[in-house]
């Protein structure tokens, strides 16, 4: 994916920086999703190192600011599958849910994808225990295909078997992307 920076009313949505560290551990301290468990990491040094990584890479995975402060809130990704085809997610630190930033980072991020990057489908895997990025994902007019029963497993049980999750997949096609859904 080309390096990007994507401006919206609140937000600015670019390539990691070193001084992203400090949000960075704190969202992958202790993930509450557990899709995000395989990323915890233990140490600030860690952290600092995986964002110097990222920002000399940059990789398909973005910091998430407010626009008046540059406060890193969190990331998004977007993984190319194939020739018009990306996968995307979304993770922001817990203090800054509830205030629409994921819906306005998200939206604008799609948008990008559509438009900038030629995309023809998007699509995300959500937990089905993770009723806030489903909600998130209907917000932005994504469709629920279906759900893989098991899927995969990103922790352990008690007595040390996998735990698999059921999965659901919600989508959306370039041509279903309503343009009231463009964030400025």
């Amino acid at each position: 994916m080309t390096e990007i920076k994507i401006e919206t009313a609140r937000l600015v949505i670019r390539p990691f920086q070193e001084k992203d560290s400090a949000g960075y551990f704190d969202l992958y301290k202790a993930p509450t999703v557990h899709c995000f468990m395989p990323d915890k990491i233990s140490t600030f040094a860690a952290a600092r190192d995986i964002v110097l990584t990222k920002e000399t890479q940059r990789a398909t995975e973005m910091a998430v600011c407010l626009k008046d402060t540059d406060t890193f809130i969190g990331t998004l990704f977007g993984h190319w599958e194939d020739a018009d085809t990306y996968s995307i997610c979304w993770h922001f630190l817990s203090d800054y849910s509830g205030k629409g930033y994921a819906t306005e980072a998200a939206t604008a991020f799609i948008d990008f994808l559509f438009e900038e990057m030629q995309a023809r489908r998007i699509y995300a895997y959500v937990e089905v225990d993770n009723a806030s990025s489903q909600a998130l994902c209907r917000r932005l007019g994504m469709r629920h295909e279906g759900t893989h029963e098991d899927f995969i497993s990103f922790v352990n049980n008690p007595d040390g078997s996998p735990h698999y999750e059921n999965t659901m997949v919600f989508a959306i096609l370039k041509k279903e992307w309503p343009s009231a859904n463009q964030v400025n």
